[in-house]
């Protein structure tokens, strides 16, 4: 018998079983499966929010190589569309997992705006919303077709009490 707290959730996969899923996605995605690359894109997919490459170093301890190699994985998973890499205003690329995503709902069309607290740098995924515009109305092209990023800056609640 397992112990509850060692068991899967069923819906947290069990590590063999979202490096299986990921060896799947690298392969229908055209990149090559390393160790390395499976690290990255684990660690993009449980984190909560997007992470700046310093983020994902620090996460993954060593175990996809150094830095450089690191960012270069993360620019290969963008590239390829399992990543998304944004900059929020702040002048740092900020990564997260696309489509494939072990969450509850995974984010394939990435098209949910963040919140940046201008105070502490922290960024915080917010729910999806609708920009609605008037019949009508002169937009640019990019919102008709919804080809844009939202962003929310101000100061996240930590910051806010403290």
């Amino acid at each position: 018998m397992v112990p509850t707290s060692m068991a899967a959730s069923p819906s947290r996969p069990r590590r063999a079983e979202r490096e299986a899923g990921i060896r799947v996605d690298l392969r229908a995605a055209g990149l090559r499966v390393t160790t390395a690359r499976i690290a990255v894109l684990d660690v993009l997919r449980q984190a909560t929010g997007p992470l700046s490459h310093a983020e994902v170093v620090d996460k993954l301890k060593g175990r996809a190589g150094d830095p450089a190699t690191v960012f270069r994985n993360l620019a290969a998973l963008s590239d390829a569309g399992l990543a998304v890499r944004a900059d929020l205003g702040d002048h740092v690329w900020r990564f997260e997992s696309r489509a494939g995503s072990d969450k509850a709902a995974p984010n394939e069309g990435h098209e949910h705006p963040h919140f940046l607290c201008r105070e502490c740098g922290s960024v915080e995924c917010m729910p999806e919303l609708e920009v609605r515009t008037r019949r009508g109305q002169q937009v640019p092209r990019a919102i008709r077709e919804r080809s844009v990023e939202v962003q929310f800056k101000g100061v996240c609640d930590d910051c806010s009490t403290g």
